[in-house]
């Protein structure tokens, strides 16, 4: 097969500050997310003594939904009077 030089650098020529921008922008969102309910789920899974959760929650990245699942399922009822 034989690779046209030009078509490979018109395809290679295009502006990339907007993908770098958005996958920026996107990856910033993903890692402040992760951040916030990691932070929360790993607080909750200190406080209640959860030694398991506590490190599955540390080493997985899930984009968050580990931590929450682990907020959901550990949750206080309270109890209405």
């Amino acid at each position: 097969m034989i690779f046209n030089k030009e078509y490979k650098m018109e395809f290679l020529n295009f502006d990339n500050t907007v993908f770098y921008t958005i996958f920026f922008a996107v990856v910033g969102i993903l890692a402040i997310w992760e951040l916030v309910w990691k932070g929360l789920a790993l607080w909750k899974a200190a406080r209640n003594n959860h030694v398991a959760w506590f490190v599955c929650i540390i080493i997985f990245n899930t984009a968050g939904i580990l931590p929450i699942i682990y907020i959901l399922m550990n949750r206080s009822k309270k109890i209405k009077y």
